[in-house]
């Protein structure tokens, strides 16, 4: 990779990297999981920075790399998120400090979230994010019509886990 894109991908990631501290709150029970999670969704879209077309806007190919990479690792392992070893290049891109001390109501939703299924963990994510039905379905590769199915089926669920 060339020294131009490298120092693009440096700035891009680090103006969008709240996007991946969130992906890993999702995916993730304690900070540990949380920055070996961290590591290997920014090794992934390292890797893939350079087929980047621009078809959809970053942060929506982020969120799609770094869902999937957190999906792929949590079905592989069960759990247990194996990393790599980091390019010499990404020592240099500092990871600011995500705040763990979120409200109780935040972290029983979070804690409710945490009993779906890998892909409805994304959705309501996405959802969260303020992301329409055709971005989430574009970011899932779903229809919006499923995504539409799923998400009032998840808020459900929510309701019935937050409120037994």
């Amino acid at each position: 990779m060339n020294k131009e894109l490298e120092h693009k991908f440096i700035s891009e990631f680090q103006e969008h990297q709240k996007i991946i501290h969130k992906v890993c709150r999702i995916y993730t029970n304690n900070q540990e999981a949380h920055n070996d999670l961290f590591q290997e969704i920014t090794i992934q879209l390292w890797k893939a920075y350079p087929k980047f077309r621009g078809d959809s806007k970053l942060s929506t190919w982020m969120y799609r790399i770094g869902l999937n990479t957190a999906i792929t690792l949590y079905r592989k392992s069960k759990r247990t998120i194996k990393t790599q070893d980091f390019d010499t290049v990404l020592h240099r891109i500092k990871s600011t400090d995500y705040d763990n001390t979120e409200e109780e109501q935040l972290k029983l939703m979070y804690k409710a979230i945490h009993q779906l299924s890998d892909i409805d963990k994304g959705l309501i994510f996405l959802y969260l994010e303020d992301k329409n039905y055709k971005e989430i379905s574009e970011t899932l590769g779903i229809s919006e019509v499923n995504a539409r199915v799923k998400m009032n089926r998840i808020k459900t669920r929510l309701k019935t886990i937050l409120n037994p």
